[in-house]
């Protein structure tokens, strides 16, 4: 197997993006009230993991700042983002009478946030869902009528300015009758707004973090590289991947004042803003790695891409007639000036990895051993976002399997 990608990058672009309303800076969930005010909103529901939801510091602002708005708070999120757990919140959301979503939390919180905002439009029971679900992989997304959604997110991941969600459903939900994996996407799932508090993000758990900002700082670099990058996305992932590399070296140093986080957290909004368009995204081959590494395997998605991302990077840069854009990389990181700007780069994302903390083999987490590594070469080249390669890459299983053994 081969995936081959000829087409040359040119000029021609087409951007089309409706990004989510943002508000950024410290204490800016307490203006959650005057937002909702705004768009016409009466009832919130917070949708949510148990621990943020048990967490005073975390929930205690989003609360108070919903005021009178506060509908309730669904806190039973998992990072697994079950279609049971939506089905669940569909349920809490009509009990409540809520009209708007809050989710707070990670990707996984989102994401069930957004399941629960098609199921409340759909004029089909939970088992026809799950039936749609087991066959296709998906859910039907409608054009219009979803309930809107606030995302407050308190990681680094960068999926907040999204327009899809991932789900999984068990036959203990009684809605399939095995383990299905799949996903959703649609225009209308894009938040309504997305708030960035630099305090809230301060808050969490360290190792979450920067497990979380490694998949985030990945966006940055893809980004650039991507097939459909424009000269929109090269503005504003330059400038994050810029900030993000002397915000999370800062971090690494031990900094934890309320500047650095200010600092990661624009990155964060500027690497995202425009990757998820209208039938398009620019995720690329390094999170193609990750979903190969993490499907099937107990890796976190954050060490997988901690792992791979330099191999990668240096099998992109290594292709003769693969356009990765080393010089536009080498630029946004500070290093247009070595002798070796390629190997600046690469070196330049590892020393970030490094100041993170985050594994550097792929021995060192759960992942594949060597005898599976043509599998999981199959399984990423196969992925969806190999689509979005560099132009001229045509990588084969081998190529996939030399770059797991470089990385084991």
């Amino acid at each position: 197997m081969t995936a081959t990608h000829t087409n040359a990058r040119d000029a021609a672009f087409r951007f089309e993006y409706e990004p989510a309303t943002i508000r950024f800076g410290a204490g800016s969930v307490g203006d959650l009230e005057a937002e909702l005010e705004r768009r016409g909103l009466e009832r919130a529901l917070v949708v949510c993991g148990s621990t943020v939801g048990s967490t005073p510091d975390v929930i205690d602002p989003v609360t108070d700042g919903l005021g009178d708005r506060l509908a309730g708070v669904f806190a039973e999120t998992t990072p697994r983002k079950r279609l049971g757990t939506a089905v669940n919140g569909l349920e809490r959301l009509e009990d409540e009478d809520a009209d708007v979503l809050v989710s707070l939390g990670g990707g996984s919180s989102l994401d069930v946030a957004k399941v629960i905002s098609v199921l409340a439009v759909s004029d089909r029971e939970p088992a026809a869902i799950g039936d749609e679900f087991a066959e296709t992989g998906t859910i039907r997304v409608p054009d219009e009528g979803l309930v809107p959604i606030i995302a407050i997110p308190t990681t680094l991941a960068g999926a907040d300015l999204s327009q899809v969600a991932g789900v999984t459903a068990t036959a203990e939900s009684g809605l399939v009758d095995s383990e299905v994996g799949g996903g959703i996407s649609g225009s209308g799932l894009m938040p309504a707004a997305a708030v960035y508090d630099p305090e809230l993000v301060a808050t969490t758990p360290e190792s979450i973090l920067a497990g979380s900002a490694m998949n985030g700082f990945d966006k940055g670099l893809e980004a650039i590289y991507a097939a459909n990058a424009t000269p929109v996305t090269d503005a504003t992932a330059t400038r994050g991947l810029g900030k993000l590399e002397v915000g999370l070296r800062a971090f690494g140093r031990g900094e934890r004042d309320i500047e650095t986080f200010e600092t990661v957290l624009e990155g964060i909004v500027l690497v995202q803003y425009g990757i998820s368009r209208p039938d398009e995204t620019m995720l690329s081959i390094v999170h193609a790695f990750g979903h190969g590494l993490t499907r099937t395997y107990e890796v976190q998605q954050g060490a997988a891409h901690a792992v791979v991302v330099p191999h990668v990077l240096a099998f992109l840069f290594d292709q003769e007639g693969v356009d990765a854009r080393q010089d536009t990389l080498a630029d946004a990181l500070g290093v247009a000036d070595a002798a070796d700007p390629a190997q600046a780069v690469v070196d330049s994302v590892a020393d970030v990895r490094d100041a993170l903390a985050l594994p550097t083999r792929l021995r060192d987490v759960d992942g594949p051993d060597p005898d599976e590594f043509t599998a999981v070469a199959e399984t990423i080249l196969a992925d969806s976002f190999m689509a979005n390669a560099p132009p001229g890459l045509a990588a084969s299983v081998e190529d996939i399997e030399r770059i797991l053994e470089q990385a084991w």
